[in-house]
């Protein structure tokens, strides 16, 4: 399962307003080859659902997770960072062995 904090969920749900998105998408999460670690995370809102994918929802925002991601995200944290230091997501993953400076990508 993925978690989302408070500070993910409001900036979500903002992004899925903005877009005009009605009640029917989701938060798509997943994990590609590449990045400067190996592994690359992927977010982006969508709206259609495979039979591949995994469905959860946490602190009100629904997430989406194709099969062969989820063994990479089994208990990731969502969260979001404005600070000074940069703006964004960042995940927190405890299944992360190393990341890579920007924390765009890591190994397993």
């Amino acid at each position: 399962m993925i978690q989302v904090s408070q500070q993910a969920k409001e900036k979500l749900l903002l992004l899925i307003k903005e877009e005009g998105q009605g009640n029917e998408v989701f938060i798509r999460v997943g994990v590609n080859s590449g990045g400067c670690s190996g592994l690359s995370y992927d977010l982006k809102i969508d709206k259609q659902k495979t039979e591949d994918d995994k469905l959860f929802e946490d602190n009100g925002v629904k997430i989406v997770v194709n099969k062969k991601s989820f063994f990479y995200l089994i208990g990731t944290t969502l969260e979001y960072s404005g600070g000074l230091n940069g703006k964004g997501f960042v995940f927190n993953n405890p299944n992360a062995s190393r990341t890579c400076g920007c924390g765009e990508s890591f190994a397993v």
